[in-house]
């Protein structure tokens, strides 16, 4: 650094005005990132005074047998020290709750208390204190085993992971559109009162495939389809709506990494712009909303093709039998006004090829073919599809009997890019007419 009366190697005195220039000049980009830091290890440094302090206070609570209420006077010792020990082996999610038991999960957890109230302390305890009261009082624990029979098996489930790992939860709304169903589900207190369980029993059977361990899932995405679901003129529809939302966010901190809300209509995005000033930052941030247009292209953010089901325009068929998740999908991007090529290359016969593909968006023609190495052979034009707006993914086969390689063409004559996902694979076959020859 210059410093007042130091002379350049030229000889001549650095002035006033040369030392301002030099301030002026200093890496500001490197202060600024420094300062950052610095906010970022005091942010950190406070997180961790805050899990201290609340490690601490669950450990003196569940200690003191005083977790979910102040302990009854009893007159019998060794009734009450067989209660504290039961108490001590309270667990959430399957997650031991006392600290010191030193479980590799315990932090995650209370963590997750934490981060939902800002890491307040006391607010955290009391959020953490309310949950275990409610899970007792309703019996949570047990009802992932209950038979909550309500006809909506093919609306509320859990299908396949995200690109993270994490549990999909898929709910349905479009099922209250059948009235008789309806009528079943919401009309009255006590069935209403069952589909919440419903959804709260997805809700633990999504979080039983967690591991709650570092690199491991340790939250869920929650799609919900919105397609054909009753208007808000629909008063039994819309408070069932809003208790489920409320019991998930009371009781289940941070267990959502996304709510995926898609087929989105317009009265859903105007009643939420209405309340979104009332709603938590963090709250808004962990909520994505998508047009029918968009659904493909949003999910695919969170959702890999392998592990998205064709009705929303990934690969994942129900009982599939030729592939299978792990069996992942190559990309290929179409550019506007144009054609590409997907080709599938076989250099042996006595095989069958079995592809599929989906392209996000569609608005494209295709053509499928089988071009043979051998130039005195025939192309054999295999389907050839007109212009697809939206539609599940393609799927077809066929049996390979000289070398050649099967080509898929998109033309995309839109203004836009497209992004295809394509997969394939080689089963050996023994053809029809040997097996039927072997038979006579």
């Amino acid at each position: 650094m210059i410093k007042k009366g130091q002379q350049e190697g030229n000889g001549k005195k650095v002035t006033f005005q040369d030392r301002e220039i030099y301030m002026e000049n200093l890496d500001r980009p490197a202060v600024q990132e420094n300062e950052e830091t610095a906010a970022s290890i005091e942010l950190e440094l406070r997180k961790l005074k805050a899990l201290n302090e609340f490690r601490s206070m669950v450990e003196s609570e569940i200690i003191d047998n005083c977790l979910l209420e102040k302990p009854k006077k009893s007159f019998l010792r060794r009734e009450s020290e067989r209660e504290k020990q039961q108490h001590r082996e309270i667990s959430l999610w399957g997650v031991p709750l006392l600290p010191s038991k030193g479980h590799a999960s315990t932090d995650v957890v209370l963590l997750k208390f934490l981060t939902a109230k800002d890491f307040k302390v006391n607010e955290a305890f009391k959020m953490l204190r309310n949950t275990l009261k409610w899970r007792k009082e309703c019996r949570i624990d047990t009802i992932p085993e209950e038979n909550l029979h309500l006809g909506l098996e093919k609306f509320v489930y859990i299908n396949g992971v995200g690109k993270q790992g994490q549990p999909v939860y898929y709910i349905l709304y479009g099922a209250f559109k059948d009235n008789e169903l309806y009528r079943k589900v919401l009309g009255t207190e006590e069935s209403r009162e069952k589909f919440l369980r419903l959804r709260v029993q997805f809700m633990e059977k999504s979080i039983n495939q967690l591991s709650f361990k570092a690199g491991g899932a340790d939250s869920i995405l929650l799609i919900t389809d919105l397609k054909h679901s009753p208007g808000p003129e629909r008063e039994e529809f819309r408070s069932v709506h809003k208790k489920a939302s409320t019991l998930i966010q009371a009781n289940y901190p941070e267990l959502i990494q996304k709510h995926i809300l898609i087929n989105v209509p317009f009265w859903y995005y105007t009643s939420r712009f209405l309340k979104s000033r009332l709603k938590h930052q963090r709250g808004k941030k962990k909520v994505v909303l998508a047009r029918p247009s968009e659904v493909t292209k949003t999910l695919l953010k969170y959702i890999s093709p392998e592990n998205l089901p064709v009705k929303y325009g990934g690969l994942k068929r129900e009982n599939d039998i030729e592939f299978f998740p792990e069996d992942k999908a190559s990309e290929l991007i179409v550019k506007p006004n144009s054609a590409s090529r997907i080709q599938i290359p076989v250099i042996e016969a006595g095989v069958t090829i079995v592809w599929d593909f989906t392209v996000v968006g569609w608005e494209v023609k295709f053509k499928q073919q089988f071009i043979p190495d051998d130039e005195g052979s025939y192309e054999v034009l295999l389907k050839k599809g007109k212009e697809k707006k939206m539609c599940d993914s393609v799927r077809n086969s066929f049996y390979i009997n000289e070398p050649g390689k099967i080509v898929i063409t998109i033309d995309n004559a839109t203004l836009k890019k497209k992004r295809v996902y394509y997969r394939s694979k080689a089963k050996p076959t023994v053809p029809t007419y040997i097996i039927f020859k072997k038979q006579l």
